[in-house]
């Protein structure tokens, strides 16, 4: 990868996405091979917002690359208020390799990775979640055996997740749809970008409100919470505007007979989707998480182990 940090899948080429799952599907295959790519390295993690899957992977990731994470939590450093957000990167540059960090303004990883002199991963923003995306790819691609000319349906909200499946998608060709209720469509700027892009790849990146459109024909089903995190105060009325684009028997049935079902989780089983389908042999959700080790081990050694190679 020629750049220092990794903030979006839209920074990236499509050569670039590729060798970042070349690299993911290597490490899960014979992690002993890089065991010791960051040894000595530290990732200092930066959380704003709660975190399962994020945290453990990273963490656990750095350790079996040979490395060290360290964990700071908004009491911890309280960016913007006790601290500047300059400020927190020019610290943690002078005292680790790399800095991940899950926040809820994008605006925070963006200025992070503008004055921090060591590598910025975004590890979710409330615009983008690149690091899910490329689990995500992952996944399809140990799935189908492939991934030029799948077909993904996003079902709910146009939110982080969506907005990066569509980049992601864009340059490994997959089409992603959007089936979204009238009025949480995707950046308008994202999805323009990400269908230029996707162009040349045979991927097409649209926006639809009908279900049956957009589930015609689709490898995957994937659907994620109707109120992300900062957004509960939306939960209620957003549990009536959602409620038909549901997942269960019947919504997933307009999709392929052998489609797969995805979810980044968190899950709110009984509202975006139904236990039956959650829990059905499709699903791949767990596989989902489990990649995103691997996944976000393959960034780890492309942004600092290339970086202290250099």
């Amino acid at each position: 990868m020629q750049r220092k940090d990794l903030i979006s899948i839209a920074d990236l080429s499509g050569e670039e996405v590729a060798d970042l799952l070349r690299l993911a599907a290597e490490v899960k295959a014979h992690p002993g091979r890089h065991a010791q790519a960051l040894a000595g390295q530290i990732l200092a993690m930066v959380f704003e917002k709660p975190s399962l899957r994020t945290r453990v992977s990273f963490e656990a990731g750095m350790l079996q690359l040979g490395g060290h994470a360290i964990t700071l939590g908004p009491a911890d450093i309280s960016m913007g208020s006790r601290e500047s957000v300059p400020d927190v990167a020019r610290n943690l540059s002078r005292f680790a390799q790399g800095i991940m960090a899950r926040t809820f303004a994008h605006a925070t990883v963006t200025t992070l990775a503008e004055h921090a002199t060591v590598p910025v991963i975004n590890g979710l923003t409330d615009l983008l979640h690149p690091c899910q995306a490329l689990a995500d790819m992952q996944t399809l691609a140990e799935a189908r055996g492939g991934l030029a000319g799948l077909r993904l349906a996003f079902v709910g909200d146009g939110n982080n997740v969506c907005h990066s499946l569509m980049n992601a998608g864009a340059r490994v060709g997959v089409s992603v749809t959007a089936v979204v209720p009238p009025g949480y469509e995707p950046d308008a700027g994202i999805v323009a970008a990400a269908a230029r892009e996707g162009e040349g790849r045979g991927a097409r990146i649209q926006v639809t409100h009908s279900l049956e459109e957009g589930l015609a024909g689709a490898d995957a089903v994937y659907t994620d919470v109707w109120a992300s995190m900062g957004q509960e105060s939306e939960a209620e009325s957003r549990r009536t505007i959602f409620a038909p684009y549901q997942v269960n028997a019947r919504t997933f049935a307009l999709a392929r007979a052998d489609a797969l079902f995805m979810h980044c989780l968190p899950a709110h089983r009984g509202e975006e989707v139904t236990d039956e389908v959650c829990d059905s042999p499709r699903s791949v959700i767990f596989d989902q998480a489990e990649n995103r080790l691997h996944a976000q081990k393959a960034v780890l050694i492309r942004l600092m182990a290339a970086r202290a190679a250099g």
